[in-house]
């Protein structure tokens, strides 16, 4: 990996808002599943999956034969999963309030679940268990009644049994073999077999993104998800072994995927890289994580530890792993992250499959503003406003001239009518 001195700010990764051919790409997608319903879903998945499907829909036949060929140990760490996510996003769950004034107004917040989310899996030549967990728990957590999947199948038209047990123990309702922008489609507009749902969540390729972007309005999103990122702030106790093995876990994602290594050590930056190079040549999917080191990979030497914590929240990156003598000490200094790690154990792959907290996450500097995806993300808020005589008679005269101050007669009017009345 390459090494730069750190010197003021860093250039901050910007989300791939697609090329104009994509969009357009997507647009036709879209128009063709309003128009064409289930035919549309089964041309494109014979297109872009290779699968000809007799049937778009998950039968209980096949969940059932999931269990079966999957290994036992492997459904255990399947539920214990679910049982650490599901534990985890509960202390989210908030609770509606009313509260009464002096006046005898009352005021409060109502919380509802939505009624129906759409949980989009990645799929085709890889299998996301754990996507499934972390798109449908929290829904489920959160008491919304209808959770839709779809992931797009393998060429024969099957799905992976580990994504199907995770859907049956994640609670989810329906389960759909159809991938891409036309799953997202299917999704918001529906057809003759897909009921559609009032929100989509989950990551995806680009063209999935634009197709997100695209139906945001008709349905609600969680965000628009850009490729991995990892950023590790490790001081001179930093073990480089362990470094380049996280740099390169999200490295071997996609070749767009980020590797970010802030030290104030030069000779913890110099072995690092050496063992990125050392680690590449055994991994499996060597092509991808070497092109995304090289494209997008970089280790920052700074002078001071203030000096990276700045670069730290200037990026904003999806995931932040803290490796240093005090990691406690320096988490009230982070601002901006997806997800914190903290400590020399606590490799980004814990939070990804199994301790619980949400694996979907903001990327390309987006934490600077957005949070993971949690269980606020599957209800809505309500304002409960009542105001009695007194209250009206308090307040009403302030209310009308407010109105009058903005040209709005006829909401003072509202207001007048009733203080006459009374």
């Amino acid at each position: 990996m390459k090494i730069q001195q750190l010197k003021g700010t860093v250039p901050r990764k910007q989300l791939n808002q697609g090329t104009e051919e994509q969009r357009k790409a997507v647009l036709g997608i879209l128009e063709q599943v309003q128009a064409e319903g289930d035919q549309a879903l089964f041309e494109l998945t014979k297109k872009f999956d290779g699968a000809d499907l007799e049937s778009l829909k998950v039968t209980k036949v096949e969940i059932e034969k999931a269990y079966e060929s999957l290994d036992e140990e492997v459904i255990e760490i399947i539920q214990e999963a679910a049982r650490n996510i599901k534990v985890y996003h509960k202390k989210q769950v908030r609770e509606s309030w009313m509260m009464t004034n002096d006046d005898g107004s009352v005021l409060g917040q109502k919380i509802t679940p939505l009624d129906s989310v759409g949980v989009y899996v990645p799929g085709g030549t890889a299998e996301y268990p754990s996507s499934v967990l972390m798109g449908a728990i929290p829904a489920k957590v959160a008491g919304v009644e209808r959770i839709a999947m779809t992931t797009p199948p393998r060429p024969d038209g099957t799905l992976p049994a580990s994504v199907l047990v995770a859907a049956n123990e994640s609670g989810v309702n329906e389960i759909y073999k159809v991938g891409g922008a036309q799953a997202i489609g299917a999704l918001a507009f529906g057809t003759e077999v897909v009921v559609p749902v009032d929100k989509i969540v989950g990551p995806g390729n680009i063209y999935v993104a634009l197709a997100k972007r695209e139906v945001f309005g008709h349905v609600g999103i969680d965000m628009i998800a850009g490729p991995s990122e990892i950023l590790i702030y490790a001081d001179d106790t930093a073990n480089p072994i362990h470094l380049a093995a996280d740099l390169l876990s999200q490295a071997e994602h996609d070749q767009m995927a980020s590797a970010i290594l802030v030290t104030t050590s030069v000779e913890v930056a110099e072995e690092t890289s050496r063992e990125v190079i050392r680690q590449l040549e055994s991994l499996p999917r060597k092509a991808i994580a070497e092109a995304s080191v090289i494209s997008n990979g970089v280790i920052y030497v700074a002078n001071t530890e203030e000096e990276a914590i700045a670069a730290v929240n200037e990026l904003a990156p999806e995931h932040l792993e803290i490796v240093a003598h005090d990691p406690f000490e320096l988490l009230g200094q982070i601002r901006h992250a997806g997800a914190i790690f903290l400590g020399k154990n606590s490799a980004e792959p814990i939070g990804d499959y199994f301790a619980g907290p949400n694996h979907v996450l903001p990327t390309s500097g987006t934490a600077r503003f957005s949070s993971p995806l949690s269980v606020d993300d599957f209800t809505k808020k309500s304002s409960i406003i009542s105001y009695g005589t007194d209250a009206l008679f308090e307040n009403g005269r302030k209310i009308s001239k407010l109105a009058r101050i903005e040209g709005l007669e006829a909401h003072a009017r509202a207001i007048d009518y009733r203080l006459e009345e009374e």
